[in-house]
């Protein structure tokens, strides 16, 4: 029995199946990141907009997630912080927009986001990931 299990344990890493507790929704073929500086208000603000405030904005925090105040975005939501600032491969932001398994993609309904959004989302993250302060006063989950 112990030898099965050890077998069945090497072909899961030698075939790339993820093990538990292993992340299983790693972006494929990330698109470079977009040349130039990011301005959020210009660039990044309008993708929330479009694409994640119908879930995660003012009315429905769907995961626990709020992307239109950025206190609450930066606490994060159930599945942990947004982002890593400077490493876009380690954020959930960018594992959920780059997804290719459709029970991970964000938005889940609607247009996925274009290589060009995602590579402006991989260049706002690698530079900092700057959020000018937007004076929206939410309730946080520590209040």
């Amino acid at each position: 029995m112990t030898r099965t299990l050890l077998i069945a344990f090497g072909l899961c890493i030698l075939s790339g199946f993820p093990l538990a507790g292993e992340d299983a929704h790693k972006p494929i073929n990330l698109p470079p990141a977009f040349k130039g500086t990011v301005d959020f208000a210009k660039q990044i603000r309008p993708i929330l907009e479009q694409s994640c405030f119908k879930c995660h904005g003012p009315e429905k925090q769907k995961s626990g997630l709020r992307l239109d105040a950025k206190r609450a975005a930066l606490l994060g939501g159930d599945h942990g912080p947004l982002f890593v600032s400077g490493k876009p491969a380690e954020s959930e932001i960018i594992k959920r927009i780059a997804a290719t398994d459709d029970d991970e993609i964000m938005p889940p309904k609607g247009n996925p986001l274009t290589k060009e959004q995602i590579s402006i989302f991989v260049a706002w993250i690698e530079q900092g990931a700057t959020w000018p302060d937007d004076g929206i006063d939410v309730r946080t989950k520590s209040d």
